[in-house]
């Protein structure tokens, strides 16, 4: 059952201040026993609109085998969500099956639904108490998708540091209720022209030990990123996106 305190929690985290437009470069590092992390570069532009649409284009630099790829990323204020990816080989925009929240963006551990943006209302939230991460007293946060469809998780939970609002650490439940099958556990965080930033996170599937690594290298708030940088004509145009790397 959803309470009052788990909903205003989750609006806070949701509304924490992360500027109108951020632009990051980050290495993203596949992590398996018994064998070197293979790495990649890659580009990460976020821009806000005021009436509260969100959008993403993300594009990889680095090695050969993954330069060019693209995933654009456009979450309306309603909660609906578009995704696009752009495979050099192919030459081609092609639409991700909204059905698809479940498939693995690049063969990392993140879903297509991990990056997108969910907003407070899809889900109900519970205050489950507090418990210490890193040192940290975070509050617990219980979240359960109003709609079975409407993620590849059954449940959410959330370990948030009340002065920053952001979570430090997220079990993610897909079969069992009980059973987490993901962790995301942030390993830095700082404070990057005001605004708190997570630096190095690692995302873990807890069945395989498989894991992908996120370093933000640089990140860039306010730049003014235009409309433009965020179509499927800049997705298959990195011309279109160059001027705006950091």
């Amino acid at each position: 059952m959803a309470d009052e305190a788990g909903m205003a929690l989750a609006q806070r985290v949701y509304d924490r201040l992360d500027g109108d437009d951020a632009t990051s470069a980050v290495t993203m590092a596949l992590v398996e026993e018994g064998r070197s992390p293979r790495l990649r570069s890659m580009l990460l532009y976020r821009r806000s609109a005021p009436e509260g649409e969100v959008s993403t284009l993300i594009r990889f630099t680095e090695p050969a085998d993954i330069e060019g790829t693209g995933l654009l990323t456009i979450d309306a204020a309603d909660g609906a969500s578009n995704q696009w990816i752009y495979l050099p080989a192919m030459q081609r925009v092609r639409r991700v099956d909204s059905n698809r929240k479940g498939g693995r963006f690049v063969n990392s551990d993140y879903y297509y639904e991990d990056l997108r943006d969910r907003k407070p209302s899809m889900d109900e939230h519970r205050l489950l108490g507090r418990e210490v991460v890193d040192g940290v007293e975070c509050d617990v946060l219980e979240s359960i998708p109003v709609e079975a469809g409407n993620s590849v998780y059954k449940r959410r939970v959330s370990w948030i540091d009340p002065a920053s609002h952001l979570p430090l650490r997220i079990d993610f439940f897909e079969k069992d209720p009980q059973a987490p099958s993901k962790r995301l556990r942030v390993e830095r965080r700082e404070q990057v022209q005001g605004y708190w930033t997570v630096m190095d996170s690692t995302l873990t599937d807890l069945g395989s030990g498989h894991q992908t690594r996120l370093t933000v290298r640089s990140i860039a708030y306010d730049r003014s990123l235009p409309e433009r940088l965020f179509s499927s004509k800049a997705l298959e145009d990195e011309r279109m996106e160059r001027e705006f790397r950091p």
